[in-house]
């Protein structure tokens, strides 16, 4: 698979460049344009192989078999470039999402245009944190369910979608419905007025900034004076997230990977809140 995606992006690349007015050309194109149509068709047969093992139940071991393979040919490419790539691919043929009914959703202020997390930063924050069946992780501003979704195919935690647009929780929902995903569960809410109770792992993909982060960072501030939970950030707000006197970083933040943060004791996080 990962030869015809590699395939793939070349004919992509090239087909447009050939001179429609040229006879030679518009034979090469039609040739390519088979062989294209051809490599799409395998792929969607990978896809389908792989939705059956996942609505089976078992672990998905053909995802992982190909997301893992992935991985390693993506990351031999320049840290930086191709934000989304043949992995991202591979997971939008797998969840195969219906588009939105209005494909004109626009952010209120301080909300940020809505991006889904780059696949490969989903199987980070998969192994970074090493969810089990006692935790439950919580996707603030999920969007369409990508990491929710992912997490909940790939290991047994139960996942939780948090987003205020009514058409991505559709989408999301329908998802998980045809996946049999029992674990994966979607609210339409305002992050500001979210249950933190029950979580155990919350996930930002920076879903907002300015003071509509600060009241979220507030809550959870306020669940962290009882008990303990980790933080994982991408993109902008991780700066503003490292700056909580009530959180410390597991590791070194690095660009192009998902920084964890674990909250400190509830005796010195009351302390700090006072």
């Amino acid at each position: 698979m990962t030869a015809r995606l590699a395939a793939l992006d070349r004919l992509d690349a090239c087909l447009p460049l050939l001179p429609a007015a040229d006879e030679n050309a518009s034979e090469l194109h039609g040739r390519a344009r088979t062989l294209s149509d051809r490599l799409e068709t395998a792929n969607l047969a990978v896809h389908e192989a792989i939705r059956a093992e996942i609505r089976s139940g078992a672990r998905p071991d053909m995802l992982l078999h190909w997301a893992h393979a992935l991985m390693d040919r993506n990351s031999a490419r320049p840290s930086g470039v191709h934000h989304y790539d043949s992995l991202d691919e591979l997971v939008t043929g797998v969840l195969s999402f219906d588009e939105p009914e209005d494909s004109g959703i626009r952010p209120e202020p301080e909300k940020v245009l809505y991006q889904p997390t780059p696949a490969r930063l989903i199987f980070n924050l998969l192994e970074e944190t090493r969810l089990t069946a006692n935790d439950v992780l919580v996707d603030l501003g999920s969007g369409m369910g990508h990491v929710p979704l992912l997490a909940a195919i790939c290991t047994p935690a139960h996942c939780i979608g948090i987003e205020v647009e009514q058409a991505y929780i559709d989408r999301a929902r329908q998802c998980a419905q045809r996946l049999h995903l029992r674990r994966a569960h979607f609210i339409r809410q305002d992050a500001r007025d979210a249950d933190c109770k029950a979580g155990t792992v919350f996930y930002l993909y920076t879903p907002f900034s300015g003071s509509i982060l600060r009241r979220v960072l507030d809550r959870l501030r306020h669940e962290a004076s009882t008990r303990t939970f980790r933080v994982c950030t991408y993109g902008p707000c991780a700066e503003t997230v490292a700056r909580e006197p009530w959180l410390k970083a597991e590791q070194e933040p690095q660009a192009q990977r998902i920084t964890v943060f674990a909250t400190r004791a509830a005796s010195s996080t009351r302390q700090s809140s006072a």
